[in-house]
């Protein structure tokens, strides 16, 4: 008998051209603890690029939102795939913050960006449902994981997935963590399709560590001289490094065992560019679980060195890039198995197996 699989039809991104450079941050005054940090730009610049492998980042256009480059995103994908957009039963929007006016830090979240996206992409049609998931960086592979309930219950055949934000618009320009974050948008639709062999999303976990949530967090400017009631993204990047660096390889061998695929047969991992070091960790700590002492060449893609850190765009941009060619020496062929698996606030982990 014929079982249904989630397969990934179509992918699409959007890659802002506002190429932002280490020396945009020079001019930048940096505050820790509410204190000037007593130490050349240049120096603070160049450490930050040694640490995270983050070289260059891109922001959006001054007059671009958060769901007008999801929704190029999302054409890209449907175009990719070939559907008809009329036939989609849902449409998740994966994000943070929602749409940020370039000067204002307020969030506008309402009507949701999935319905945004809808009416941007013309769809009539009222069966399909269009709703946002907040879920920190992980949160396009949580949107995956939800479209894949949605399939596997039968309540829908078409899903798309988009994963955007626009962190240039929320990062406080007093603190060095403001240089990891990026802007960018990525989609896939996911489909039902039936089949004797197992392919498309194999198996997936996740997990909340809510009581390590103060690692992300929102908070006010390193600059204790401000004081007009803005909020910032702010993070403990330090304590985010050990709790990553011991969690998420114990979550994705539990995906992988749960997949009954052997990890010598992942052939790729596509882990959220959160930095370079850190995801090179990971990935070593992952096959210590399986006594393996060496990392596969050519098992992890990346793209922060030139894209920086995009949130929940970071995953989906990297498939799209990697199933188009993009990313030089890494290239996935059907029958490959992979694992698609991000970190961040909640605290939330995930992780799926995916069979190209």
């Amino acid at each position: 008998m014929n079982k249904i699989q989630s397969v990934i039809t179509g992918t699409g991104s959007y890659i802002p051209e506002n190429i932002i450079a280490g020396k945009h941050f020079l001019e930048h005054t940096f505050f820790d603890g509410g204190v000037k940090i007593d130490k050349d730009s240049e120096e603070i610049v160049q450490k930050f690029a040694d640490i995270t492998e983050i070289n260059e980042r891109r922001y959006i256009d001054d007059n671009q939102l958060n769901h007008d480059i999801g929704t190029i995103a999302a054409q890209r994908a449907i175009e990719d795939a070939g559907i008809d957009k009329e036939t989609l039963d849902y449409i998740l929007f994966c994000h943070n913050f929602g749409d940020v006016k370039l000067g204002s830090n307020r969030i506008d979240m309402l009507p949701a960006l999935a319905a945004k996206v809808k009416v941007q992409l013309g769809i009539t049609n009222p069966d399909c449902v269009a709703f946002d998931i907040i879920f920190g960086c992980p949160g396009w592979v949580q949107g995956m994981i939800q479209a894949d309930y949605l399939i596997k219950s039968g309540d829908a055949k078409k899903v798309l997935v988009i994963g955007a934000e626009t962190l240039s618009r929320i990062v406080d320009q007093h603190d060095r963590d403001s240089m990891i974050f990026a802007d960018g948008a990525g989609a896939t639709i996911l489909e039902a399709v039936e089949g004797e062999e197992k392919t498309g999303i194999l198996a997936h976990k996740a997990q909340t560590h809510a009581s390590h949530a103060d690692m992300l967090i929102m908070g006010g400017s390193n600059n204790p001289a401000e004081n007009n009631g803005n909020a910032y993204i702010k993070m403990k990047g330090r304590k985010l490094y050990e709790f990553a660096v011991v969690t998420v390889p114990q979550l994705v061998k539990q995906a992988i065992d749960k997949s009954g695929v052997d990890v010598k047969q992942i052939k790729m991992v596509f882990i959220h560019q959160a930095n370079g070091k850190m995801d090179h960790a990971i990935m070593k700590r992952l096959f210590k679980l399986y006594d393996e002492d060496t990392v596969p060449e050519k098992l992890v893609p990346m793209t922060i060195s030139w894209l920086g850190n995009s949130s929940v765009a970071t995953v989906p941009t990297l498939i799209d890039l990697v199933l188009k060619n993009k990313v030089d020496g890494y290239q996935i062929k059907k029958g490959d198995h992979a694992v698609f698996a991000s970190v961040g606030a909640g605290m939330h982990i995930n992780a799926i197996v995916y069979k190209f």
